[in-house]
Formats: structure tokens, C-alpha cells, sequence
């Protein structure tokens, strides 16, 4: 987590695009940083859940993370980093959103 604050912190927030490990291999500043918080988020879900503790997202956090997703997510699928989405059942929740986007059942437990 400090290797991860520490380049972040050196980033120019103003910059348009910043490299990336992944496709599209550039991002804006937010974009990159969102991403990053994607995937400790989601991996924070399935820990907390497989482990019988309360979810940690909040639709507050799942809103700008599902921006994210939909930006970067598609080319990662076939590499096996996401499932594919599950279908949307309308009920505007964005967490349960964000999970279905990436291939997760929120009503899943353990």
C-alpha cells in the first residue's frame, strides 16, 4: 500500500494520460488511481463475504468504481482477470452493479 501511495503521489494529477500495466496501457490520473482502487476493492468484497463479514462497498465508492470498470474491464475478460458480466436486474442499486459488471453474484455468501 505505500509503494502503491508513493508513485501515485508522484503523478501529475494534471497529466493527460499516465502509463499503465494494463490495456489501454494509458490512463488519465483518475482513471489509473480508480483502477487501482478497483481492484483492491473488489478483492476486499470477496474476502469480506467469503469470510462472512459485512461488505465494505458503499454506493459511494461502487459509483466511480463501475465508471472505471467500464472503461478498462472489457479488454481484461478475456485474460480471465473478470468474468463475464452477469445480466442487471434493474434495481439501482450500484453496488450490486459493479459486482454484476464484474462477473460477481452479490447475493452470493459463503
Amino acid at each position: 500500500l505505500r509503494r502503491s501511495a508513493a508513485a501515485w503521489a508522484a503523478v501529475d494529477r494534471d497529466a493527460d494520460q499516465v502509463p499503465t500495466p494494463v490495456p489501454p496501457n494509458s490512463m488519465t490520473p483518475w482513471a489509473g488511481s480508480t483502477a487501482c482502487a478497483l481492484d483492491a476493492a473488489v478483492h476486499a468484497w470477496d474476502i469480506a463475504v467469503a469470510t462472512g463479514q459485512p461488505s465494505p462497498l458503499t454506493p459511494e465508492l461502487a459509483g466511480p468504481l463501475l465508471r472505471v470498470a467500464k472503461e478498462i474491464v472489457d479488454p481484461l475478460r478475456p485474460w480471465g482477470a473478470y468474468a463475464e458480466a452477469l445480466q442487471e436486474d434493474g434495481s439501482g442499486d450500484e453496488v450490486a452493479a459493479l459486482l454484476r459488471y464484474l462477473g460477481r453474484d452479490p447475493r452470493w455468501t459463503a
